[in-house]
């Protein structure tokens, strides 16, 4: 099929143009004017239109068909993401019915794991309060060893102050005289290091 320099919508439109230019220029002459000009507006109005009717029919249908290609994919579009909404939307309503049961579900879910964490719980505990025993038992016997052991200490330093004011009481410038003697002859006694004694 042979295509045509202009479609039909254009041949119209230049076919309305050359009727309103020659009508335009025919008023121009019943006035009076001057008619060589009126014939150049008139030339200059046709060749206008001609040239518009060209442009239209060249660059206009290819726009109103891509434009109308662009309505129809954007419709197919929005018909397939309303289908999708349509489906997500049974989806929900099908979980939704079935909502109560999950409830019930993940309420016995969560009771069994609340036990379990519980009893956990208890067992550590026991556990945990089982080794502060301990470590409060061997503490309470350390302490009541070093207790022991400063008790001891006191009750021996005690003693050595009683005897030594035992001691002093018993002690006069006679007493002490007589215990230097002693310890004197004492030392006469006993073998010097180096004698053949």
């Amino acid at each position: 099929m042979r295509r045509q320099p202009f479609g039909l919508p254009a041949r119209v439109v230049l076919s309305v143009l050359l009727a309103a230019g020659i009508g335009f220029a025919a008023e121009k002459e019943a006035k009076g004017e001057d008619g060589g000009l009126a014939i150049w507006r008139t030339a200059n109005f046709v060749l206008l239109a001609v040239g518009l009717g060209y442009l239209a029919g060249k660059f206009g249908g290819p726009f109103l068909a891509a434009r109308s290609e662009d309505i129809r994919r954007a419709k197919a579009e929005a018909q397939a993401v309303r289908r999708d909404a349509e489906e997500k939307a049974a989806a929900v309503d099908a979980r939704l019915a079935n909502l109560e049961a999950d409830i019930a579900a993940l309420r016995q879910g969560s009771e069994r794991e609340i036990k379990a964490e519980t009893e956990r719980l208890e067992q550590a505990v026991a556990a945990t309060l089982a080794k502060v025993e301990a470590s409060l038992q061997r503490e309470i016997g350390a302490a009541a060893k070093a207790a022991t052991l400063e008790l001891k200490r006191h009750a021996a330093s005690l003693a050595l102050e009683l005897a030594e004011q035992k001691v002093r009481a018993r002690l006069n410038p006679q007493t002490e005289d007589a215990l230097v003697q002693g310890f004197v002859t004492d030392l006469d006694r006993r073998p010097r290091p180096g004698s053949s004694n």
